[in-house]
């Protein structure tokens, strides 16, 4: 049954006000749940995001076979005691970028998968290349006719060399190498807080992986993994984004159980942009109406803010970080160097007022403050330029209609629900009912 399209509609001037407690990470629950693959006993994963992507890959994991079944709005259990095929569902499959992390599992737990190139956000190239290498090297036999296939005997450890520090690479390759036989070493390994994640977790099931939290992982093949329980951790860009919307609607917010030990490069740029706020334990908590002034480099030239691979300013918070520089005070140069479609939505925001020059696919010039304006109708291209956008039209005077929301609802959990809890005036509507 395919469902009816949906928008937001959104009347912005309202301050947030209260609290809320932070969602489980995205980007660790979407290499946990393959991971779940790599045993035949029941595992339980608490502190889910109840979001689009999630319900995707919970598709994904049953179109193999695994029993999966929500036992709490943010608590599933998977147990994948049979697999029954290993033809992933190519609906779902191109769905959603991480869709390539069955790969790994699959290939580990019956040695095969056939699986479309995956989807995602369109944000630009996003090559598969580093993956494919690194699967290779442990042994799969890895051909391509519109579709993967892929095959292997039991894998066999490796020394491997990432050709880039890709946070899906790394995982697919841990996940392949926590059953394979014999040592892996994995050199030029991401080390985001979602991979360190995945790794506590399969240690947890029985897997032997050390290095965690570095660029080289040792991990040591085991012939099997038990069950188990896990807890996700708070997803530091879904605290990113809230930390935006208080202080661009001038409002007060108490983010609970934020894992602030992972927003220390965040809150470096966000303090460059005038953005202030105090760690209470495991709580965040932003002070109303902040003197927004962006703070020049030394020497008086103007501030370039460019994403690094961790523990560096993570790219998917960029957008946030345009549209917070659009109500600061000085002029600052965002370049995106990583994806060269990402700064594109960055047209929706001038025509709601910001002074924003698209220098080219990598580079925006940001000057603020302005004032925004309500736009009757704007596309989310992606999960974080949506909701970059949504914060733009809470700040905004008049009424803003927001479409493809679908995008937005891949990476926040219950978003206008939330909101609204926080005094914003935001609707989820049918498109065309109003």
């Amino acid at each position: 049954m395919t469902r009816t399209p949906e928008q937001f509609v959104i009347r912005g001037g309202t301050p947030l006000q209260g609290e809320i407690k932070a969602s489980g990470n995205k980007n660790a629950a979407l290499p946990l749940l393959p991971a779940c693959l790599l045993t035949d006993q029941p595992v339980i994963l608490n502190n889910m995001p109840d979001i689009g992507d999630v319900h995707v890959m919970c598709g994904l994991l049953q179109s193999l076979g695994a029993e999966v079944e929500w036992l709490a709005p943010d608590k599933v259990q998977v147990h994948a005691a049979n697999i029954t095929t290993y033809h992933a569902d190519p609906e779902l499959a191109k769905r959603i970028r991480p869709s390539t992390l069955l790969a790994g599992a699959m290939l580990a737990r019956v040695g095969q998968l056939v699986i479309p190139p995956p989807g995602g956000d369109v944000i630009g190239r996003r090559r598969l290349d580093t993956h494919i290498m690194a699967l290779e090297k442990l042994g799969a036999n890895i051909s391509f006719d519109g579709v993967f296939k892929m095959q292997a005997e039991r894998l066999q450890g490796a020394d491997i060399l990432l050709d880039e520090a890709s946070v899906t690479a790394t995982e697919n390759t841990i996940l392949a190498a926590a059953l394979a036989k014999g040592t892996t070493i994995i050199r030029n390994a991401a080390s985001e807080p979602h991979v360190q994640q995945l790794c506590h977790f399969l240690n947890q099931l029985g897997a032997q992986i050390e290095g965690i939290g570095s660029n080289r992982l040792i991990i040591e093949g085991v012939e099997r993994l038990a069950g188990g329980e896990f807890r996700v951790g708070a997803d530091y860009l879904e605290v990113g984004s809230y930390i935006g919307a208080a202080v661009v609607t001038g409002g007060e917010l108490l983010i609970r159980q934020a894992d602030p030990q992972y927003l220390s490069m965040i809150q470096q740029i966000f303090q460059r942009l005038g953005v202030t706020w105090e760690t209470r334990g495991e709580d965040v908590f932003v002070p109303r109406k902040q003197a927004l002034s962006i703070k020049m480099d030394f020497g008086g030239n103007l501030p370039e803010i460019k994403p690094q691979v961790w523990p560096g300013f993570p790219t998917d918070m960029m957008s946030i970080a345009i549209l917070i520089a659009t109500q600061s005070s000085g002029a600052a140069l965002f370049h995106e160097w990583m994806f060269e479609g990402r700064l594109f939505f960055t047209d929706r925001l001038s025509s709601m007022g910001a002074n924003i020059i698209l220098c080219d696919p990598h580079r925006v010039l940001v000057q603020g403050p302005t004032a925004l304006h309500g736009d009757q109708v704007i596309t989310s291209p992606d999960i974080r330029a949506g909701m970059a956008m949504v914060l733009a039209a809470l700040a905004a005077s008049g009424e803003t209609i927001i479409r493809n929301i679908v995008q937005i609802d891949r990476g926040y959990t219950r978003l206008d629900e939330r909101l609204r809890q926080l005094g914003a005036d935001i609707q989820r509507e049918p498109i065309g009912s109003s």
